[in-house]
């Protein structure tokens, strides 16, 4: 199995501090692997390094020669591309400045004919139009439209999709992404969890979406105390090990702790004459001691406040509405939030989840209805803005504006000073600036200051981004027994189907289904759903006669059915013939492979194709 990258005795430091030292890393070919470890421990570093992005304090990183490697990082920058056109597509690949020019006339000049059947016809030639289907899939998966938009605008979660969205046109070797999830919705989560476990694809990548990784990643890499621990498995297989072997460090520090103890009296007897002491066996307590030492007892973030006391009445809506510029998000929506709810909020990106969340903590009016909040109730609301502070603000400021002392679930009251070192901020970090934070950590702050005010109606808007799995744990042991009501927005699907009994899907138009069931009931009975319209309609006794009806497609769209309906004609032909080939005698076995790969890939384009003539046919029928 080849190489693609290796690492040996790699050691990096940042501000002083060193984040790991002497790792020795290999990434082979066709291997998914995924990179875990708590915040901090260096892994979006590891990453910019092994990409080639930085260079490492100490040791060298190989990449094979010639090597394609596409990274994706955190904060994607986009050297000097003013356009969403001039980011996706490179000014010498000639099918992507032709796909490119053909998308901006479809865009903005539909009726030039004689442009458009020129640029069609040089598409043609360089057979572009299998590609042009493949960017404009992933485009349009992503939400990224209006190439001519200049990227200073985009939002942070737009840049990050327009780079994932160039990173998969580009198809690389090997895969380097840092937090592919954040800013998507499930739906295309889904997606794209489908697109790189297609074929062999190599992929290092850093995510705290566990679903995702489990069903991507079949090798975990642990970063722990600066060492790299292997695990060959998905991330199911690296917990029960990772358990096993905690475990055994525990009983090898206890059996490790009673032997120095005794090695420890040998040692002070009879100090003068120690130069005649066993040099074989000093060395060894030596030896033992720095291996006792270096046991640290695992911290963990500690959640556990008191809540406010919560009437019988909490919150009531009552037919509301709420639109912007003519579009309607929440329409004729009525609930009333009872003890102990536990909701979800599912639905693609812009269909109104923030909408509805502002306007509960009342940060919108509605348009229309009436939204009534019962008088204890204690609103948290945990938001993807994050924290506002500023440049010169302490961490302990933050924590000391809210309350010098903070009641704990027991009762006991602590210290600002105190809560911070619970939640992993020891004296040092209290201290200094807050803007020094890493991303992780200011998520971690911000929860904190939001549980210190108590509330009992807790709303979390994507609290998963930034955070890493083993602090990501922490806060859904404190979750599960949290006694007041819980509202969560989240793309992580673990967290849904762990904390929500019920959700609210936002359909689109302003529809709010109420739904009894956690994320995986729901896709399962999507799915069925689905399943069920595929089954061909019973036969009718006369034929129904219909009225056409004017088509909803565009210029673009409607040029796109035709050629698709060419195209999955071409690729049948093509897959008949190749079947053929196969059903023929005197193949050997490289050939046979050739062709059983040659078919696996023309199924796959069919169905792709067909989904998308279902899918514009259905538009223009509806």
């Amino acid at each position: 199995m080849s190489t693609y990258i290796s690492a040996e005795s790699l050691g990096h430091s940042f501000h002083d501090n060193w984040l790991f030292k002497n790792l020795t890393i290999g990434i082979n070919r066709g291997r998914r692997v995924a990179l875990v470890g708590v915040n901090g421990a260096g892994k979006s570093t590891l990453l910019k390094i092994l990409s080639g992005y930085i260079n490492p304090t100490e040791g060298k990183v190989a990449q094979a020669k010639g090597l394609k490697v596409g990274y994706l990082e955190q904060d994607p920058h986009f050297k000097d591309a003013v356009t969403i056109s001039d980011y996706i597509f490179h000014a010498d690949n000639k099918q992507q400045q032709l796909i490119r020019r053909y998308e901006e006339l479809m865009e903005n000049d539909p009726e030039n004919m004689k442009e458009l059947e020129k640029v069609m016809a040089d598409m043609s030639e360089v057979d572009a139009w299998e590609y042009e289907y493949k960017i404009k899939t992933i485009l349009g998966r992503l939400d990224i439209h209006h190439l001519a938009q200049r990227i200073s605008i985009l939002s942070g979660g737009q840049k990050k999709r327009l780079a994932l969205a160039k990173l998969l046109i580009e198809d690389p070797e090997i895969y380097i992404l840092d937090e592919p999830t954040n800013h998507l919705d499930i739906d295309t989560i889904e997606w794209l969890e489908k697109l790189l476990t297609e074929g062999s694809k190599t992929i290092l990548m850093v995510t705290h979406d566990r679903y995702f990784l489990d069903n991507v990643c079949n090798e975990i890499l642990e970063i722990d105390r600066g060492k790299v621990i292997p695990y060959v498995g998905n991330y199911g297989y690296y917990l029960e090990k990772k358990a096993e072997r905690e475990a055994s460090d525990e009983a090898s520090f206890q059996k490790n702790s009673q032997l120095l103890k005794k090695e420890l009296e040998w040692m002070r007897r009879q100090p003068q004459a120690r130069g005649t002491k066993s040099k074989a066996r000093i060395d060894a307590y030596y030896d033992l001691e720095a291996k006792t030492k270096s046991h640290n007892t695992k911290q963990d973030v500690e959640l556990s406040v008191k809540i406010a006391r919560q009437g019988n009445k909490i919150m009531e809506m009552h037919h509301v509405t709420k639109g912007f510029n003519g579009n309607t998000y929440i329409k004729d929506f009525s609930y009333i939030f009872k003890k102990g709810d536990r909701i979800g909020l599912a639905g693609r990106n812009g269909s109104g989840k923030s909408t509805l969340l502002n306007l509960i903590t009342d940060s919108l009016k509605p348009d229309s209805g009436e939204i009534v909040k019962g008088e204890t109730t204690v609103i948290g609301y945990f938001n993807q803005a994050g924290l506002a502070f500023k440049e010169d603000e302490r961490v302990i400021d933050i924590v000391k504006n809210v309350a010098e002392f903070i009641t704990m679930a027991d009762g006991k009251q602590i210290s600002a000073s105190a809560l911070l070192t619970l939640f992993l901020f020891p004296p040092a970090k209290q201290y200094g600036m807050v803007a020094k934070l890493s991303g992780g950590e200011k998520k971690r702050l911000h929860l904190m200051s939001i549980l210190m005010k108590n509330p009992n109606f807790l709303i979390l808007d994507e609290p998963t981004n930034d955070l890493d799995i083993d602090t990501l744990n922490v806060l859904e042991e404190f979750l599960t027994t949290y006694p007041g009501i819980l509202m969560i927005v989240s793309h992580d699907r673990y967290l849904l189907d762990k904390m929500a009994e019920q959700l609210f899907i936002m359909e689109g138009n302003g529809g709010v289904r109420i739904y009894n069931g956690n994320y995986s009931s729901y896709r399962l009975e999507l799915e069925e759903s689905k399943q069920a319209a595929k089954k061909p309609a019973p036969a009718v006794s006369a034929p129904v006669v219909e009225i056409p009806k004017k088509s909803k497609l565009s210029f673009k769209e409607e040029k796109e059915l035709q050629g698709l309906e060419k195209d999955i004609a071409d690729l049948e032909d093509k897959l008949k013939t190749t079947s053929e080939q196969l059903n023929s005698t005197g193949l050997d076995a490289k050939k046979i492979q050739e062709l059983s790969e040659s078919i696996a890939k023309l199924n796959s384009q069919i169905d792709e194709k067909s989904m998308r003539w279902m899918e514009l046919s259905e538009l223009k029928e509806a």
